[in-house]
């Protein structure tokens, strides 16, 4: 099977740690021979982080919200290769959101090395070097990815900005706070997801994918077994085939250990 896993409020806990059960679960399902691939709005760094907490060293992985697809590589210098990258012109979306919220910065991602920002983003929110640049040289080259946070904003504020902002040729998704992640359009986790299943052979019905949040509905639809998180928002929860328990009772770990033959 090819097993899709969201990171944040799926496999790590708001606090972000991992727990021994989490991290048992994904590795008894890697032995069992099943297609283990994380997918997360994470940077490729985050991927790598995220990889070696879960003791994974090879399979595929789903970056930056599906704009970039890599394959872990202990061989490789960096511990992985870049499969693909899907990128847009960020000027018309940089231009919608300069002065769009009071306070707001803004990170342009450069893949494997941080971000090029208008400001600093607070302390552990974004991993890599964070380069400090104009808004013109945000613009400057194409990019897998634009952030744009507020750190005095809300989600419910940023749900209502998005539509407002009359974002063209991109998708977008918010996150739990004032975050919003542009990618390419067309582009998700789920486009991602179905060009690796297809690489590697997997028939649709042997696809699960587990997530908790707007940037999850995709990928959960597209799964033949799509499992919303018990804290999930009501409209992830729509689309998904079940419910299992929430991140504070590790709710991963029951659909994965039914995986694996006892």
């Amino acid at each position: 099977m090819l097993v899709a896993l969201d990171v944040d409020g799926t496999l790590l806990h708001y606090d972000g740690h991992l727990s021994g059960a989490v991290r048992d679960a994904v590795q008894a399902v890697a032995r069992a021979g099943h297609h283990v691939t994380i997918a997360t709005g994470r940077s490729v760094l985050g991927v790598m982080e995220i990889a070696e907490m879960l003791g994974l060293e090879r399979g595929a992985a789903v970056a930056s919200n599906g704009a970039v697809t890599l394959e872990l590589d202990p061989a490789q210098p960096s511990g992985y290769r870049l499969l693909e990258t899907v990128t847009f012109d960020p000027a018309p979306v940089l231009k919608a959101l300069e002065n769009a919220w009071p306070d707001a910065v803004v990170a342009v991602e450069e893949i494997g090395i941080g971000s090029k920002v208008s400001a600093p983003f607070p302390d552990g929110e974004l991993l890599g070097r964070q380069k400090v640049v104009s808004w013109g040289e945000l613009a400057a080259e194409p990019t897998t990815r634009v952030t744009f946070r507020s750190p005095t904003g809300t989600s419910e504020d940023f749900v209502a900005l998005a539509p407002r902002l009359g974002l063209h040729g991109v998708s977008y998704g918010v996150g739990y706070t004032a975050w919003l992640d542009i990618n390419p359009e067309g582009v998700s986790k789920a486009s991602a997801l179905e060009q690796i299943r297809r690489e590697l052979h997997v028939e649709p019905s042997a696809t699960l994918a587990i997530g908790d949040h707007r940037n999850d509905l995709e990928m959960l639809t597209w799964a033949a077994r799509g499992v919303a998180m018990g804290q999930a928002l009501d409209d992830v929860k729509a689309v998904a085939d079940e419910v299992t328990d929430s991140i504070d009772d590790d709710g991963a770990v029951p659909v994965l250990r039914s995986l694996v033959v006892q």
